[in-house]
């Protein structure tokens, strides 16, 4: 059986070889070198990577104290395999702070991430119009190919050849390469430039003359800068920065991947890092106070807190960086060390935030701590809690049972003056819903909508909705009906869903009377407009 297995290996590795995929030696090289050696200078375990690492922050987050925002777009997760092997035939390419986590944390079970977006949760009976978000440059990969494709390799490898043989006719090449040269496509050239130290700056001309959407890619961006770093080309570096600097252009963990693979102990490690800071302070702008905080988060995610804190000692201690250190503690599940940041923030003058205590909520809640401890903590908080610190905990009581005591912790919340996001209502709603206590769902629907009236559409729509995903047509009709007597206007969606429903099961006359009753709304609507 070894035997045949061994032949079967062999006879893959042969075939690959032949089909033009590079050698496997140059694929993980990048990946052996870096990993083993912070490994052996942090003493880390070596694990294996998973996909589920985290992204990188953009400024805004820095500067914000919202717990949960929106952050950049992340390398595609189908480039690394659920468990964190890489295969022959589709290559994947190894990123510090993407797809690998070197100090891999035990998994919590149970997680959910707050987000300061409610659309996910609930249905909006208004049109969604999606921004665009042109001031961060992020670009959707219209490349309809799957990204751990042997073309798509072959494809990468082949732009790098041209690029690392200085073709004169380079930039003709690639216009006629362009429409096939999608975002993630670009975004693997620059790791493989970086991976193989080539200069990287001809393609990213090119990038900026023919696709400007990309050449402010924070992502991209960050990879040039990692390219100048790992050739040692401070200089370059510098004015590559100044650039960005003045563009409005924040860094990302990308920019630094060069530091841990270049450095071969720690002392040669803090003296990248000095240098690097050295450069950010004189630049400034925002590639400075991203890139602080990127330098932080890279070193977090990688296990090295030690390093982190080196990173704060020579630029400043403050409470956005020590949130971000916090943010890592979160994932990894790590109470002690959470408590331990907080404690240390406060020795030294660094006044914890809203941001704090939330992120620090979450992981006690993570942890299944009881409620009564989690209200302790409240009340022992250096600031004021927002409407996110209550949400977080309230989560937590309804998914081990204890409604009573968050709609208890929903009064207190109204008591500081705080409104409940539509997010906090769903989770009550989708609580009861989940242990079929549909009763006690629709007691608090009709309650919320009198005490909240603008999250009455929202949360009744909800409601519906989920009886929807049952098959119960019936009661999400009565829904429905119950919403439109009080002048509530169902979402599209959920009313649309309902009526194609009751036409596919040959109920047509119940399906012309909702869409007689839902017109009434738009002629109620018009009559109020003109009064």
């Amino acid at each position: 059986m070894v035997l045949l297995l061994n032949v079967t290996l062999y006879s893959l590795a042969v075939s690959t070889m032949a089909m033009g995929v590079p050698s496997l030696k140059n694929e993980f090289r990048y990946l052996s070198r870096s990993r083993l050696l912070f490994s052996l200078i942090f003493h880390i375990p070596h694990p294996l990577p998973h996909p589920a690492s985290p992204l990188p922050f953009p400024a805004s987050f820095f500067a914000s104290d919202q717990f949960g925002s929106n952050s950049l777009c992340n390398l595609p997760n189908s480039l690394i395999s659920s468990s964190g092997s890489f295969s022959v035939s589709a290559p994947k390419f190894p990123v510090f702070g993407h797809g690998m986590d070197l100090a891999t944390p035990r998994r919590c079970k149970g997680f959910r991430s707050f987000s300061a977006s409610s659309s996910k949760e609930l249905p909006n009976s208004g049109t969604l119009k999606m921004s665009s978000s042109s001031e961060n440059a992020r670009v959707r990969n219209p490349c309809p190919e799957r990204t751990g494709s042997k073309a798509f390799w072959k494809k990468a490898w082949e732009v790098v050849g041209w690029i690392k043989r200085g073709e004169n006719d380079l930039e003709f090449k690639l216009n006629g390469f362009s429409v096939s040269l999608s975002n993630a496509l670009i975004t693997l050239i620059l790791q493989l430039l970086n991976s193989e130290k080539i200069s990287a700056l001809r393609f990213y001309k090119w990038i900026k003359d023919s696709r400007p959407g990309l050449g402010r890619n924070y992502d991209i961006c960050s990879l040039i800068v990692d390219n100048c770093g790992r050739l040692k080309d401070y200089e370059t570096m510098t004015c590559t920065l100044n650039e960005f600097s003045k563009k409005g252009i924040c860094l990302t963990q990308n920019s630094f991947l060069f530091i841990p693979e270049l450095a071969t102990d720690e002392d040669s490690l803090k003296n990248y890092v000095s240098e690097v800071v050295m450069i950010l302070n004189g630049v400034g702008g925002t590639c400075r106070s991203s890139g602080v905080g990127s330098l932080i988060q890279m070193f977090s995610s990688l296990g090295s807190f030690k390093m982190a804190k080196f990173v704060m000692e020579i630029t400043e201690m403050n409470t956005t960086y020590y949130n971000i250190m916090i943010k890592e503690t979160c994932r990894r599940c790590d109470i002690e060390g959470s408590r331990a940041l907080v404690h240390e923030m406060r020795q030294l003058g660094c006044k914890p935030n809203v941001t704090t205590y939330n992120l620090f909520f979450s992981n006690l809640c993570k942890s299944g701590e009881r409620a009564e401890e989690l209200l302790k903590e409240i009340k022992g908080m250096d600031c004021s809690p927002n409407e996110l610190t209550f949400e977080i905990i309230i989560s937590h009581l309804c998914k081990v049972g204890k409604f009573d005591f968050a709609i208890e912790l929903l009064d207190n919340m109204m008591l500081w003056g705080l409104k409940p996001r539509l997010t906090t209502h769903a989770v009550f709603v989708k609580g009861f819903f989940k242990v079929r206590r549909y009763e006690e769902a629709h007691k608090y629907v009709v309650d919320a909508s009198f005490k909240h009236s603008y999250s009455s559409n929202a949360v009744y729509s909800l409601f519906a909705d989920l009886y929807l995903k049952e098959k119960d047509l019936v009661s999400a009709q009565a829904i429905i009906s119950e919403m439109i007597e009080k002048g509530l206007r169902p979402s599209i969606r959920v009313y649309m869903t309902l009526l194609k429903g009751l036409q596919s099961i040959g109920r047509h006359e119940e399906a012309r009377d909702l869409e007689k009753r839902f017109s009434s709304l738009d002629f109620e609507d018009r009559i109020t407009e003109m009064g």
